[in-house]
């Protein structure tokens, strides 16, 4: 079974916190992301989560996989999966569980965001 535990990393990055109120991830997201991860052949690569201007809500969710760190950026460890939030968007995420939800018409990462106050049907935006 996966770890659930969070870890800071020892790496020398500003603004580094430990998970507690970070984002997290469910199981389903963390073995859909070393797959991808494996597949992609990103082992070098960390998951990258933010938040940026847009969508109906007027917030939206970015996640990509990304290899350059910013000065401003926190990483931590999840479930095996590094993950760097930058420190603005950590102001919406805090408390964030992303999960992978599997369909018959395909599948996605899911955000349950504590902090939004309103989001629009698809998902993807959110007012806080």
């Amino acid at each position: 079974m996966a770890n659930t535990t969070n870890q800071t990393t020892d790496l020398p990055i500003a603004g580094q916190t430990n998970t507690e109120e970070g984002v997290q991830l469910t199981d389903a997201a963390a073995s859909e992301l070393k797959r991808l991860i494996e597949t992609q052949d990103l082992q070098d690569h960390f998951l990258r989560v933010g938040v940026q201007g847009g969508g109906c809500s007027g917030l939206m969710y970015s996640l990509h996989f990304d290899n350059e760190l910013g000065k401003y950026d926190k990483m931590t460890e999840v479930k095996g999966i590094k993950v760097v939030v930058d420190m603005k968007s950590a102001l919406y995420l805090s408390g964030t569980t992303i999960d992978f939800i599997q369909s018959l018409t395909g599948g996605g990462f899911k955000f349950s965001n504590p902090n939004a106050s309103r989001s629009c049907g698809c998902g993807e935006s959110f007012s806080a």
